[in-house]
Order: structure tokens, then C-alpha cells, then sequence
């Protein structure tokens, strides 16, 4: 359709709409990405610092940072795993959210949309033995807007230390302690052995292949829940 068989007000609602939604998502992932580089600066320092004083301690502790590109990284801490994963793609709160009822929000709805960082928790053994069916859970998703605001989604102490989203500008001590906070939470999530009647069978070709490959899927929560991790997410 030609510029003179467009509808007018049509071609200047897209317009707009370039120039404040899309500006502002560009913006939004310009931010993250800034972010995520952040979070990997932090990283190394945190992998260093507990590394060298778990290894102090007892040489069989590792702690471990891995660069894994521009969307994902990694911290290896014992026998756990935490991969952090960056969006490429920007998102509106969700309507049901609480922050949209405080005034920062209700001022400018674009303040409402976010770039994401997601924090999965994993058990070493399950990439060291490639246990595909192995299970990982978010430990918390740390979401970041246009003004450099954050506020972090997530299990327990990570679901209500950092949901002040006015207040929490990007900074690198605020975030280095949503990570010391992730890697707390981590390291007591414990790993609790399945009900008996979820494991009481195998097929001969999960058992021909158990010492190669580990067919029985492993994870920190398997079939029920417990109390370190009865909190959902906020």
C-alpha cells in the first residue's frame, strides 16, 4: 500500500509508536546488555574470592566462573551449577503485577518494560556425566527497565530483598549482592532423595545404559515439595 492509500491516523500511531515503544526497547536491551556484562565482572570476582578460601580449606572445593558468549554464563560452585542466561528480547510486566499500582509505574506505563537475566540451578554431576534428562529450576529472574531500575524475582530471600524497584538503581554492590544472595540460596537447596515409588522402576534400556548415561532424571525437587523451597516466586 502506497504512503497516499495509507490511512492517516493509522501511519501516525506506527510512527509514535517507533519513536517511544520501540526507541524505548532498544534502549531497555542496550541496558541489559550493559547488565549482563556486569554480572560477569561479578562473577569472576566472586569465583575468585570463594575459590581461593574453599580451596584453603579443603582442596576438593571448587568454585569455578565460565564464559559461555554473549547471552549466558556460568558459576560453578561445588556440586552445583548456576547458569545465567540473558534475553534477547524485551517484556511488558505482567498486568497482574503489583508494581503496576505504584505511582513509577502509573506516571509512564513504558517504565513497565523489562529486560531479563534468568538464574538456573543445576547439579554439576549432570553436565560432568550428561545426564540429558536431568532437571535445573530458576532460582530467580533479575529484571531491569529503561531508567536502569531493577527489581529481582525469586525464591525466598531473592523473592523480597530486592522488589524496590523505585529505589534499586543499577549498581554494581546492588547487584553483587542479589549474586551472593543466588549463591546462598543455591547451596541450601538441598538434594533430597525421590519417593520410592517414583524410582521403584526401570527399563532394561535405562539400566543397560546407567553406567554410561543416567537415565533416572536427577534434580533438587523430585515429585514433592519441601521447605526450602515452599516459597513461590513473587
Amino acid at each position: 500500500m502506497s504512503k497516499k492509500n495509507t490511512p492517516p491516523d493509522a501511519r501516525a500511531l506506527i510512527l509514535n509508536a517507533l519513536r517511544t515503544k520501540s526507541c524505548m526497547k532498544q534502549d531497555v536491551y542496550q541496558n541489559t546488555a550493559a547488565l549482563f556484562e556486569i554480572v560477569k565482572e561479578l562473577l569472576q570476582e566472586i569465583a575468585s574470592d570463594l575459590g581461593e578460601q574453599a580451596r584453603a580449606h579443603d582442596g576438593r572445593l571448587a568454585v569455578a566462573f565460565t564464559d559461555k558468549g554473549a547471552t549466558a554464563c556460568e558459576l560453578r560452585v561445588a556440586g552445583d551449577v548456576i547458569i545465567f542466561h540473558v534475553h534477547t528480547n524485551v517484556f511488558k510486566l505482567d498486568a497482574s503485577h503489583s508494581l503496576w499500582k505504584t505511582s513509577y509505574l502509573e506516571e509512564d506505563e513504558l517504565r513497565g518494560y523489562f529486560g531479563v537475566v534468568n538464574m538456573y540451578n543445576f547439579l554439576s554431576d549432570s553436565f560432568k556425566y550428561n545426564r540429558e534428562r536431568d532437571l535445573g529450576y530458576l532460582v530467580a529472574r533479575l529484571f531491569l527497565n529503561r531508567d536502569k531500575k531493577f527489581f529481582v524475582q525469586g525464591k525466598r530471600q531473592l523473592g523480597f530483598l530486592y522488589d524496590d524497584l523505585l529505589n534499586n538503581d543499577l549498581d554494581r554492590d546492588r547487584i553483587k549482592a542479589v549474586l551472593w544472595s543466588a549463591v546462598l540460596y543455591v547451596l541450601e537447596f538441598d538434594l533430597l532423595a525421590p519417593p520410592y515409588d517414583q524410582v521403584n522402576q526401570v527399563t532394561v534400556s535405562e539400566m543397560n545404559e546407567l553406567n554410561a548415561n543416567l537415565q533416572i532424571s536427577t534434580g533438587k525437587r523430585l515429585g514433592f515439595r519441601f521447605q526450602s523451597d515452599s516459597d513461590d516466586m513473587i
